[in-house]
């Protein structure tokens, strides 16, 4: 059955291929069409015509050639649980040493309480203090995310600027959304508006470099209800708490498979409801969760998958320069 004459729409044909070259088997897809509405008899032609199709058949054989990979994957991710992996720890106290050994080496994530007890942050930052202090600076925020799904991989789409100001006037509203935020990725250090804001944070002994350079870190800014959707950075990163909590979910990146890749680092998977009737894998994905205090910080290591939402109005400092030899440890997407 080819494209002209299937009677299934586009997004179920990929989905259909998707999950068989993953290995679920044909009697459970045909289950899912049919609980969503699809006739048994055209589920079963639809499931023969893809496993007949010469391209499906390529896409199953360069499976089959990754499978060895999943199964390293699959043991690696039970030896892990077996070692407590199955939940996110949260320590106060860590020395660097241990630090390094047992999380950035160890590619582990770790709730750090603690680290930022001597920042003036803490103390000094609200929508007052940013109004009073910076509210004439201009600023790049995302807006118009809500009419967007993928607003996360597309973000030149939706780059605004706007006086500070006018940016926090939105957040006093106190609405719960997730149409605008400010990212890590815009401009906001580097042109030097925010730049005063560094004198009110610390670099955490030991972990990263001292000097705090206007490219060493980035600031996120938003109301309660803005969502970071399931990704991966290609870079460990350290994640700082500084006004309202945080709800944070984190996949192992040994569990790739289980999260259905899309453009690159993100996630087929809505983490906040994942729909398993679409993405039966993830029901085997390892999630460990935690809500983020003002003072915590997390440590994501390289490829680990999170999402986050903000539980109230939010700001957050994350750092990637690691006082390690070499520097921070890329990952470097495949062609």
């Amino acid at each position: 059955m080819n494209e002209d004459t299937s009677q299934l729409r586009p997004e179920w044909r990929q989905w259909l291929a998707e999950n068989l070259a993953l290995g679920v088997t044909e009697e459970d897809v045909q289950k899912i069409l049919v609980s969503s509405g699809v006739d048994p008899a055209l589920a079963r032609a639809e499931v023969a015509a893809v496993g007949a199709h010469p391209y499906f058949r390529a896409c199953r054989q360069v499976a089959r050639h990754f499978g060895w990979m999943e199964s390293l994957m699959d043991v690696y991710s039970a030896l892990r649980a077996q070692d407590g992996g199955q939940k996110l720890e949260v320590r106060q106290g860590v020395t660097p040493e241990e630090f390094f050994q047992r999380y950035y080496f160890g590619h582990r994530p770790v709730v750090l309480r603690g680290m930022m007890a001597d920042w003036p942050a803490l103390q000094r930052w609200s929508l007052s203090y940013f109004r009073e202090r910076l509210g004439s600076v201009e600023v790049e925020v995302m807006t118009g995310r809500d009419a967007d799904p993928e607003h996360a991989a597309f973000q030149d789409r939706h780059r605004a600027r706007m006086p500070f100001s006018d940016f926090l006037t939105l957040l006093e509203k106190g609405a719960r959304t997730n149409d605008y935020y400010m990212v890590p990725r815009n401009e906001n250090w580097r042109q030097g508006g925010l730049s005063p804001l560094r004198e009110d944070l610390r670099a955490p002994a030991g972990l990263i470099e001292p000097d705090l350079r206007e490219d060493m870190l980035t600031l996120l800014l938003g109301p309660a209800g803005t969502v970071t959707p399931l990704h991966h950075d290609n870079m460990n990163i350290l994640l700082g708490q500084v006004m309202g909590r945080k709800q944070v979910r984190l996949v192992p990146s040994f569990e790739r498979h289980r999260v259905y890749p899309h453009r690159g680092t993100f996630s087929h998977v809505d983490a906040d409801a994942p729909d398993l009737t679409l993405h039966p894998l993830y029901a085997e994905a390892t999630v460990l969760e935690a809500v983020l205090e003002p003072g915590d910080m997390v440590f994501l290591p390289v490829g680990w998958w999170h999402w986050v939402k903000a539980l109230d109005v939010s700001a957050s400092v994350t750092f990637h320069h690691f006082r390690v030899p070499g520097g921070n440890t890329h990952l470097e997407p495949p062609l």
